[in-house]
């Protein structure tokens, strides 16, 4: 069986953090705010921010998009385990966080392969006393793998929330990125729900575009795809209400302001039939 505890084993050594090469999810943490990344990881988000200013906006919308998801697929489907892949650093309201409030019996496996992610999972992702978190430590091609391990947490005889954001993004070949989201929902029961969300080139074209060039040039690529290419990783599954539509759009909060504007990253969620 997995470690739940959040604590790591005293033989497994601290794995090696490499300070000098910029990361995708410490990168994503400075533009949400947070606090762990390095001066390499900064000074690319800026150069990134500086060609494409809006990207705090993406940041920021997609990780409220995160709570929003999680909450209803606990609250409203009665969703009590997820798979989260792309986990990124932890923030605020990370996924176990958000179905854990709602339905404290909640399981959650986390996946990711920064080392610096392992770490802070290890330290801060530690579910309740009557659920359960665990950590995967594999790259988003290694499906085998992933499913293996989440076995030993997950029951997938039964409907998980898998999530994918801001992941498929580090899949460049649209082959190869449909064909690990097809393996990672066929691994899956019916009545299981998929959230997707990724950086698109749509709302502001020029600096979606330029940023995504800065990114390649400083050794962090990211690959946007268009709305309808995001779409596709749900092939086969019956969207929810509202379809596929701009993170920040995705049942947001009400205000009297109305909705929200529109940022370059869309959104999806569909149900596995059957």
């Amino acid at each position: 069986m997995a470690d739940l505890s959040g604590t790591p084993p005293e033989s497994e050594p601290t794995p090696k953090i490499d300070t000098t090469r910029p990361h995708s999810a410490r990168i994503w943490n400075y533009w949400v705010g947070g606090k762990d990344h390095y001066p390499i990881d900064r000074e690319v988000g800026e150069q990134v921010r500086e060609v494409f200013p809006d990207i705090i906006e993406v940041a920021r919308h997609s990780r409220a998009f995160l709570g929003r998801v999680v909450r209803h697929l606990t609250e409203d489907v009665g969703i009590r385990q997820f798979l989260d892949i792309g986990t990124g650093l932890p923030t605020h309201d990370n996924t176990h966080e958000v179905a854990q409030r709602i339905a404290p019996e909640s399981r959650i496996v986390y996946v990711d392969n920064d080392p610096l992610v392992l770490v802070h999972a290890r330290a801060l992702l530690v579910s309740g006393p009557y659920g359960a978190t665990d950590y995967v430590d594999a790259d988003v091609r290694d499906t085998d793998r992933i499913i293996a391990e989440a076995a030993r947490t997950l029951d997938l005889t039964r409907p998980v929330g898998l999530v994918l954001l801001g992941i498929m993004g580090n899949v460049a070949d649209d082959g190869e990125a449909y064909a690990i989201v097809r393996r990672l929902v066929a691994a899956l029961p019916p009545g299981s729900h998929v959230a997707v969300n990724d950086g698109s080139n749509v709302i502001d074209p020029a600096g979606a575009g330029a940023g995504e060039r800065r990114r390649a040039e400083a050794g962090s690529p990211y690959r946007l795809r268009s709305p309808a290419a995001i779409g596709r990783f749900l092939d086969g599954l019956d969207l929810l209400e509202p379809g596929l539509v701009s993170v920040s759009r995705w049942r947001p909060e009400e205000g009297p302001f109305g909705p929200p504007p529109e940022v370059d990253a869309f959104c999806g969620v569909g149900r596995k039939p059957g």
